[in-house]
């Protein structure tokens, strides 16, 4: 197979062309992966009513978004530049929309910078606080955000892993790709060693019930997640309906396409969205799996943090490394989210939607500079806001991402017919076809969110997270236009 530059690789714009396949690989594995199968494995087996659901909603979900993966192979190959998105739409659709999606894909990609962070602290708050040794971490509490205490030492501590995320993207694409590197053979290690144990010490008869209703006084959920499923399909619903949230990542590939080396193989790398998909579907369900059979499943989902707290019960020495392992975790997805928001940014900001300073490149490591600072900004903020924001940060992240996917597969067929001799070194599976599932997989995830009938849509707190943000948007938009 040849290796060939797409027609619009080269250009510059002042970013290091430094990263490969493998670099790209894991830097989407590891921003989907994370740590939420740490934290919420728990939650979503409340949630579907059991394991088994959870397991199938997440097949579903990889399945329903691998089309929309397809899509953004297809355009980042033909147009590889930071933050594309942006230009896909203004390309097929205007100003105007291209704007109110790069703004959405900020806040889906963004949010998740200082959710990670509070991961870290909530983990460091109900895990670590309870080794011998530890109590000194909730020795000093600061005060309650929505009924979640945030403590001295955790805050400490998250902050410090913030400020070492924010420096490596600070110095180049180069040193956070290492970085996610690192982090994805530490998580997948612990997926193997969950599987390790689920085989010798549990079973699948620990998958059973297959349904049950999981009330408040049984869920030991720190986000108060409760069964409000019905049945074994309403129970696949209640899940899948957030699994973008979860596999959200593959899109931060493309965000730093314009830092690929030099004579990358561009067929290969518009697999490589899809691949890292596929790996991370496969991750989930070996996870919900093990964790699901490690001990009883309506055993286990009633203390906090199920997926430590029953290998804690069999061994403390297989314990802590899995508690290492779940507390690093974050670093990869808010280091990916950190780098593909501030190339989001860039565009936006070279497209004339934000202020012109977001347009500016660091010279010496090529890093888009004043993104970089806001999102700095965001992220050490959110250590400060409390674990029980978790749901509702999820449920507009989810939101945004998919919202921007679905413009994003709209833009590439729309595409076909404005450009149809546009280089395009990868194509969607299936041509039009294959694109019109994207967007039709786009609509129904969008819609089982909005729609107020809908078990699955956004909470009150969320609608007035999203309220906040287009507002800012409309703001920013203004100000921008009087300058």
């Amino acid at each position: 197979m040849s290796k060939a530059s797409s027609p619009a690789a080269t250009g510059g714009g002042g970013m290091v062309k430094s990263l490969s396949l493998w670099n790209y690989f894991t830097m989407g594995f590891g921003a989907i992966i994370g740590t939420g199968w740490v934290l919420l494995v728990g939650d979503w087996m409340i949630l579907g009513g059991g394991p088994v659901e959870a397991m199938i909603a997440f097949i579903l979900g990889a399945v329903f978004l691998l089309p929309i993966g397809a899509v953004f192979g297809e355009l980042t190959c033909a147009i590889p530049i930071s933050g594309g998105i942006v230009e896909y739409v203004d390309r097929t659709f205007g100003p105007t929309a291209a704007h109110i999606t790069g703004w959405f894909l900020s806040l889906g990609n963004g949010i998740l910078c200082p959710w990670e962070a509070i991961a870290i602290s909530s983990l460091l708050t109900t895990m670590w606080s309870r080794l011998n040794g530890f109590g000194w971490l909730t020795s000093v509490k600061l005060y309650d955000v929505a009924g979640s205490g945030v403590y001295l030492w955790p805050l400490v501590i998250s902050e410090a892993v913030c400020v070492l995320v924010i420096t490596l993207n600070f110095r180049g694409a180069s040193a956070a790709a290492k970085l996610s590197s690192f982090l994805s053979k530490a998580l997948l290690a612990g997926m193997v060693l969950a599987m390790v144990i689920s085989l010798f010490k549990g079973g699948p008869g620990n998958l059973l019930p297959l349904f049950d209703q999981v009330p408040a006084g049984e869920s030991g959920s720190a986000s108060g997640a409760v069964t409000t499923a019905g049945s074994f399909p309403q129970g696949v619903l209640a899940v899948l309906v957030m699994t973008p949230f979860f596999y959200t990542g593959f899109d931060t590939i493309p965000q730093s396409a314009e830092e690929a080396s030099e004579g990358l193989d561009w067929k290969r790398f518009g697999r490589v969205i899809s691949a890292s998909l596929l790996a991370s579907g496969l991750f989930y369900v070996f996870c919900i799996y093990a964790f699901g059979t490690i001990m009883p499943w309506r055993q286990s989902v009633a203390m906090p943090v199920p997926a430590l707290a029953s290998i804690e019960r069999i061994s403390m020495w297989l314990y802590l490394p899995m508690l290492v392992i779940g507390t690093l975790g974050p670093l990869g997805p808010m280091n990916s989210f950190y780098g593909a928001t501030a190339r989001i940014m860039l565009a936006m900001g070279r497209k004339g939607y934000l202020p012109r300073s977001f347009a500016s490149i660091d010279e010496r490591t090529g890093t888009p500079r004043t993104a970089n600072i806001v999102l700095a900004v965001a992220t050490v903020i959110g250590p400060f806001l409390g674990g029980n924001l978790l749901i509702p940060l999820t449920e507009v992240s989810s939101l945004a991402f998919v919202f921007a996917c679905t413009m994003a597969a709209a833009a590439c067929m729309r595409m076909r017919r404005t450009d149809p001799d546009l280089p395009r070194p990868y194509t969607v599976p299936g041509g039009r076809f294959g694109i019109g599932l994207a967007i039709a997989a786009g609509a129904v995830i969008i819609g089982l969110q909005v729609l107020p009938f809908s078990p699955a849509a956004l909470k009150p707190v969320s609608w007035a997270i999203v309220a906040v943000w287009v507002a800012l948007g409309l703001m920013l938009r203004l100000a921008v236009r009087r300058r």
